[in-house]
C-alpha cells in the first residue's frame, strides 16, 4: 500500500523484528514506499518514530508531518538505487564549499567569517585529513585533490539511510563541511545552522527582516534539524 493515501484507514501502527531490519504495520499490514518497496528500516529506534508518526495522523495523512517516514522512503526510493551518484553529488560540494568563500569587504563580516567557519576547517583538517583553504570573492580556489578525495570516501562509506540524512544537511546548508560536522557530532546541529546562516544573519542586522526569506528560512532550519535526528535514528542501537 502506498504511505500517502489520503484518509487514514487504520486503527494502529506497530513495529514488527524481521530478520533483514524493522518495518511498520498498520493493522497488521506492513507500509511500503511511494514506490512499492517494503518499508524496511535498519533500526528500531527509526521503526518506532515511524510508527509514531502514522500514530499522529488525523482523519487526513499529511506527509509534511512525517519527516521520518519521508526520509526513509528517499533511502529505499532513490539513494540506495542510485548511491554511488547521489555520494559524488555530496561529495562535490566539497569544490567550492560555502565555508571556504570569505567576503572581503566589510571587514568586519569578513571577520565574523573567520571566527566562524576557521574552526571548521581546522577540525576537518586535524580529525578527517582533508584540509580545505579558504578564498576571498565569489570565484573558488582549486583544494587540494587529496583532500577532496578523502572527503569523497568518507560520504561514499555512509549507508543509504546515513547518505539521506547528510544530503539534506548539506544540501540545505550549502557545505559539505558543515553536513559532516553535523554527523561526527562537532557540534549541537542547530549552533552548525546559525554557523551556515552567517552572511544571511548579517544582511538581514543590516536591511532588516524580510517575513517571507524569514518563513523560508525556518523551514530550512526544521529541515535541517529533522535531517541531523533521520541520522541518529539510522545509527540508534
Amino acid at each position: 500500500m502506498s504511505e500517502w493515501t489520503q484518509k487514514r484507514f487504520w486503527t494502529r501502527a506497530d513495529v514488527e523484528d524481521r530478520a533483514d531490519g524493522f518495518s511498520v504495520r498498520l493493522d497488521g499490514r506492513p507500509v511500503k514506499t511511494p514506490a512499492r518497496a517494503a518499508l524496511l528500516l535498519p533500526t528500531r529506534a527509526m521503526a518506532k518514530a515511524v510508527a509514531a508518526e502514522w500514530d499522529a495522523q488525523d482523519e487526513k495523512v499529511d506527509p509534511f508531518a512525517m519527516p521520518v517516514t519521508r526520509a526513509a522512503n528517499a533511502a529505499i526510493d532513490k539513494v540506495a538505487t542510485q548511491h554511488a551518484e547521489v555520494a559524488a553529488m555530496i561529495a562535490a560540494y566539497g569544490e567550492t564549499d560555502l565555508v571556504c568563500h570569505r567576503a572581503g569587504s566589510p571587514e568586519a563580516l569578513a571577520r565574523r567569517q573567520a571566527e566562524a567557519w576557521d574552526p571548521l576547517l581546522e577540525w576537518i583538517a586535524e580529525s578527517l585529513g582533508a584540509p580545505l583553504e579558504p578564498a576571498i570573492g565569489i570565484m573558488p580556489r582549486p583544494q587540494p585533490p587529496e583532500s577532496l578525495a578523502r572527503l569523497a570516501d568518507e560520504v561514499a562509506a555512509l549507508t543509504a539511510f546515513e547518505l539521506t540524512a547528510l544530503h539534506d544537511l548539506v544540501s540545505l546548508s550549502g557545505s559539505l563541511v558543515i553536513g559532516l560536522a553535523a554527523v561526527h557530532d562537532q557540534a549541537t546541529p542547530e549552533s552548525l545552522w546559525r554557523l551556515s546562516r552567517i552572511d544571511e544573519t548579517w544582511q538581514e542586522e543590516l536591511w532588516g527582516t524580510d517575513a517571507e526569506a524569514a518563513e523560508h528560512g525556518a523551514a530550512r532550519r526544521r529541515d535541517f534539524l529533522n535531517a541531523r535526528r533521520f541520522f541518529d535514528l539510522a545509527r540508534a542501537r
